[in-house]
């Protein structure tokens, strides 16, 4: 059950898109919406005063009211008319101080937008979201373009048949019966490492044993690399949204080889959710 949405915030163009589909979330499950916008600043001025900073407190406030000034104005418009919203501008570094919110206010969902220049690596408020979607204890859903029709009606989870991607699918099982939609697991499989079908097979079914809950469709994809399989894939499916697994010690390229991931958030046109293997 989602009861608490965290949406990062820094006023773009991207950020909003996350923020109306979080309202769309938030309407349905009579949850709470938690903005916050976090100020880097140079570290002499959050460390406390002293004569080495103080010529960059004016700065600092500057930057503090402008970011209530934006809050002002985005809540005093009709898209959060109904919804509860608790609203912060705090100093701090984008990853510790989204994984200090997650921590503290019990998050369930955080929902971001991202400009895709050039993957996660440029991922809506700079490289430090990266580490966000790898190492958040809670579910991350990605928004890169506007999607005023969002509906999860088809939701595609792309899988390794691996033990420690039982959980993750279990949750994004929970999330399609919250959202009547219908789970589709897949399997890619890529001339580097090709398997045949019996091989895959055998894995499919000691993994679905492992699930314990009624079993969702499942195919297996061919294609020249994963990241192409699950783009093609959720295309020709007509996916809503693509889910994938994230491993917090080695990040997204230890379940996609590489720069898989990267690709994958930086092509995907279709919104993206990662679950923590």
């Amino acid at each position: 059950m989602i009861n608490k949405l965290l949406v990062p915030t820094d006023f773009s163009e991207q950020a909003m898109h996350a923020l109306k589909i979080a309202v769309k979330l938030a309407k349905k499950y009579n949850a709470d919406i938690y903005l916050l916008h976090l100020l880097e600043m140079p570290e002499l001025v959050v460390d406390g005063p002293g004569p080495q900073n103080t010529s960059e407190l004016p700065e600092a406030l500057y930057f503090m009211k402008l970011a209530h000034k934006k809050f002002d104005k985005l809540l005093s418009s009709p898209l959060l008319k109904g919804i509860k919203v608790i609203e912060a501008a705090e100093f701090d570094g984008a990853f510790e101080g989204i994984m200090d919110y997650v921590e503290k206010y019990d998050i369930d969902l955080i929902v971001m937008g991202s400009h895709g220049v050039n993957g996660l690596e440029e991922f809506f408020i700079g490289s430090n979201t990266e580490k966000v979607v790898r190492y958040a204890k809670v579910p991350v859903l990605v928004i890169k373009e506007e999607n005023p029709n969002f509906n999860i009606n088809k939701l595609v989870f792309a899988t390794d048949l691996q033990d420690d991607n039982v959980r993750a699918v279990q949750k994004v099982h929970k999330l399609a019966l919250s959202e009547g939609a219908m789970l589709h697991l897949v399997y890619i499989n890529t001339p580097n490492n090709f398997r045949v079908s019996g091989e895959i097979y055998k894995d499919k079914k000691r993994f679905f044993e492992a699930l314990k809950m009624e079993s969702p469709l499942f195919s297996v994809y061919n294609d020249m690399s994963i990241e192409a399989g699950i783009l093609n894939f959720a295309e020709a499916e007509k996916a809503d949204l693509i889910g994938i697994g994230t491993h917090g010690r080695k990040g997204l390229a230890h379940f996609f080889n590489g720069s898989v991931s990267q690709d994958l958030v930086n092509h995907a046109k279709r919104p993206v959710i990662t679950f923590k293997i």
